[in-house]
């Protein structure tokens, strides 16, 4: 018959068309996954907690499931309208992410197995409820990653030459505002005293902070994806900047004020206005590329 062979499908699609879009409720299959999930991370998720509020440097991590709370509660029509096509291929990304968590875990890495809760989620979404699906929540487990905080080693790799930049810079502008100096690594010789450019003044934090800012100030205020990317990589440079010029004026302090107060009120103030000063400069490089591609779009 001409009609059999428009009967024949692929089984996933019969699967799929099986399962309405609005089939993402709390069942007891996906109950006893998120039980799973509980039992298998929960230690980890203490641990990361904790770590956000020890490590000034990670703070802004608190602000990473809340954003992505919202971003899922932003596309939930997205999600809704998304077919739910269960599919194999996204066993072999579950598998790779229970290996990385059991690597972390017998090899006492932290990063390891906070990382390998999104490979795991990503892979659990992929396989459930289809790989449509895990393209509309990509972003939502990049974002995650924001709140990981990096591996020592490569934390030491990223700081120490962000300690050295700023000492080098700062010791090159303080000359220019007559302050005499004399540098030797990240250590700033003053006529007053020593300034030592330490880990906690490299400005990671405040990079790694303006960097998340940046993602999420992109994400409400800007609908172009180049946009948001020019925006979150702005940030790097605006962040380095605002930590030199907080040396700079902690150098200046030092030598035409007071060395107490300068390492004192003024250093710790110093350090909220970079950031003020950091996010405006954030807003006005987004003005900027509203103004260029305004004048550069074509008059009718």
């Amino acid at each position: 018959m001409p009609g059999e062979d428009r009967v024949k499908s692929n089984p996933m699609d019969t699967i799929a068309e099986a399962i309405p879009p609005s089939a993402l409720s709390l069942s007891g299959p996906w109950v006893l996954l998120a039980a799973l999930l509980v039992l298998l991370y929960h230690h980890i998720a203490v641990k990361l907690v904790t770590d956000w509020a020890e490590l000034p440097d990670f703070s802004h991590g608190f602000l990473i499931p809340f954003f992505a709370a919202f971003l899922l509660w932003d596309k939930r029509v997205q999600l809704r309208n998304t077919v739910i096509a269960p599919s194999w291929g996204g066993v072999w990304m579950v598998a790779l992410g229970l290996f990385e968590l059991l690597l972390g875990v017998f090899g006492a890495d932290l990063f390891l197995q906070r990382t390998s809760f999104v490979l795991l989620a990503a892979g659990v979404v992929w396989t459930l409820l289809g790989r449509a699906m895990l393209g509309r929540v990509k972003f939502v487990l990049l974002v995650l990653l924001l709140a990981i905080p990096l591996p020592t080693i490569l934390f030491n790799q990223i700081t120490f030459p962000l300690q050295l930049l700023a000492s080098r810079f700062a010791s090159d502008l303080l000359p220019l505002a007559g302050v005499p100096v004399l540098r030797e690594g990240n250590v700033i010789q003053l006529p007053a005293m020593q300034l030592e450019v330490a880990e906690a003044c490299s400005g990671i934090r405040s990079l790694m902070s303006l960097f998340t800012v940046a993602v999420i100030y992109g994400y409400f205020l800007e609908r172009i994806t180049w946009r948001r990317l020019v925006l979150a990589v702005a940030s790097l440079p605006i962040a380095v900047t605002a930590n030199v010029a907080r040396i700079f004026g902690t150098g200046l302090c030092v030598q035409y004020w007071d060395p107490d107060k300068a390492m004192g009120f003024f250093h710790e103030f110093s350090g909220w206005l970079m950031f003020l000063v950091s996010l405006v400069c954030l807003y006005l490089v987004h003005r900027a590329m509203a103004l260029v591609v305004r004048e550069r779009r074509p008059t009718a």
